[in-house]
């Protein structure tokens, strides 16, 4: 994958990305699996200040990053295109779009959210130095989910 680059998310971009279809049980993550969220996306004022779209060195789409500051934290979102999930690229991924919070908005914290199903993506964020904080349950593709507020913290290579 290399190390990928991030620009402003364009129209076009968001429409590629929200075509996007996981397999199962990774579908929860498909764009269109949440009304609210697929509009976001789709929608320019919505998503001109946090969305980014990661491009490997080809130019092609491989990844996004939705960067929601507050105050002094950073809560990331992202997403690896689906034919790229599951391959091992997960841990530089997230820690590509670490770097870029910094970049960006050089915060105190940062953290994430994640359903609590996803012990793949628990373990890549884990591995990066986030930590588990809290569980709770958020209204999301229908019905409640448990999830994990997860912050980072100096122990992983994303801590650093």
């Amino acid at each position: 994958m290399g190390d990928p680059r991030f620009r402003t998310m364009t129209e076009d971009d968001a429409a590629a990305i929200s075509a996007w279809r996981y397999p199962p049980p990774y579908d929860f993550y498909d764009p269109g699996a949440d009304e609210d969220d697929l509009n976001e996306l789709l929608d320019p004022v919505r998503r001109e200040a946090e969305y980014s779209t990661a491009v490997d060195a080809a130019g092609d789409i491989i990844g996004f990053a939705q960067l929601t500051r507050d105050g002094d934290s950073v809560e990331i979102g992202l997403g690896l295109r689906p034919d790229l999930t599951g391959r091992g690229l997960g841990g530089d991924f997230v820690e590509a779009v670490v770097r870029l919070a910094r970049e960006r908005h050089a915060p105190r914290l940062i953290t994430l959210a994640v359903a609590e199903f996803n012990r793949r993506a628990i373990t890549v964020y884990e591995r990066a130095g986030f930590v588990a904080v809290r569980r709770y349950r958020h209204h999301t593709n229908g019905r409640d989910w448990d999830f994990l507020a997860m912050e980072l913290r100096g122990s992983g290579t994303a801590g650093a």
